[in-house]
């Protein structure tokens, strides 16, 4: 179908601003364009409690704990951002974290991780499962229940979210009932019909998506890594439930799309939604794109269901 009016209008005004493509402005403008964000989002709503902690052996790494109304102990959702392993941070998903914790009733956990160029893979990977890992173990004194706990991320994010539940399954802990992964990124490496059609104009240029892995990763051996290339895991089958959202007008789409057959294949229950009309980053506009509520509220549906 046609761009979503919003979406084009989005682009229209990217377009007169002189946007550029991430990799032709470096990290630091890449860092600022994807804080910039935040302006596309309408404010988050109040949640009962607000708490920041660290993490693991890391004092520089955070969780940010919302904690929703409501009797304890909560299911937990650990919510891990995107902005291809170089940008991204706690602030830009405060919004989207808010608005989830309410409308799911679990204590959603932002957490943060360390950022390419500076930290090469692994690191990001390693953080994220430490920070699953701690909330498997201290969630309970914050009122969550570890019980009932999922992982959810968007874009790159939903790899390292999937990639820590995988080696979770492997540790024995803690124990993750679902998964989220919103217009994720499965393989840096991936060729697809949808990476070469939607090459550029629609947010994340496929020039941008190579430069963002050519950060984090040092070689071959990392990108056949399965803890980046989550569909080579041999151990997709011990995944719970797992909803997959893709839009039309996205470079990622086709790799995720066909991710969900993957785990289909091994056994997992997934559910792959296609949003037509729709591109790359807008669960991170609910201000500028109306639809984005439709994106929310699949996800909201689909962890009240398995975290009941």
């Amino acid at each position: 179908m046609p761009l979503d009016p919003a979406v084009q209008e989005l682009l229209n005004g990217l377009a007169q601003q002189g946007f550029q493509s991430f990799e032709k402005v470096g990290v630091e403008a890449t860092r600022e364009a994807v804080a910039s964000f935040v302006g596309l989002q309408r404010p988050g709503p109040d949640v009962a409690r607000v708490v920041d902690v660290s993490y693991g052996s890391d004092p520089d790494q955070r969780a940010r704990i919302y904690v929703p109304e409501g009797d304890g102990p909560l299911p937990v959702v650990v919510y891990v951002h995107g902005g291809g392993f170089v940008a991204g941070s706690l602030e830009v998903v405060d919004s989207p974290a808010r608005a989830l914790a309410n409308d799911t009733g679990a204590m959603v956990v932002a957490v943060t991780y360390r950022r390419a160029p500076e930290a090469k893979f692994p690191a990001a990977h390693d953080d994220v499962f430490q920070a699953l890992q701690w909330v498997g173990k201290e969630i309970g004194a914050y009122g969550g229940d570890p019980a009932r706990l999922a992982v959810a991320g968007d874009s790159v994010g939903g790899n390292l979210a999937v990639s820590a539940a995988l080696r979770a399954h492997e540790a024995g802990a803690p124990e993750v009932r679902a998964q989220v992964m919103v217009y994720p990124l499965i393989d840096p490496a991936a060729d697809t019909a949808s990476r070469r059609e939607f090459a550029e104009g629609y947010v994340i240029h496929l020039a941008a998506l190579e430069w963002f892995g050519a950060q984090y990763v040092t070689g071959p051996e990392d990108l056949a890594d399965p803890r980046l290339d989550i569909a080579g895991s041999p151990a997709l089958g011990s995944l719970g439930p797992t909803l997959i959202l893709t839009n039309e007008y996205d470079t990622l789409r086709d790799e995720a799309e066909e991710f969900g057959e993957r785990l289909k294949q091994a056994g997992a229950d997934a559910t792959v939604r296609r949003f037509d009309g729709l591109v790359h980053g807008v669960f991170w506009m609910s201000g500028a794109v109306p639809r984005s509520a439709e994106q929310h509220q699949a996800v909201v549906d689909f962890l009240r269901r398995q975290l009941s």
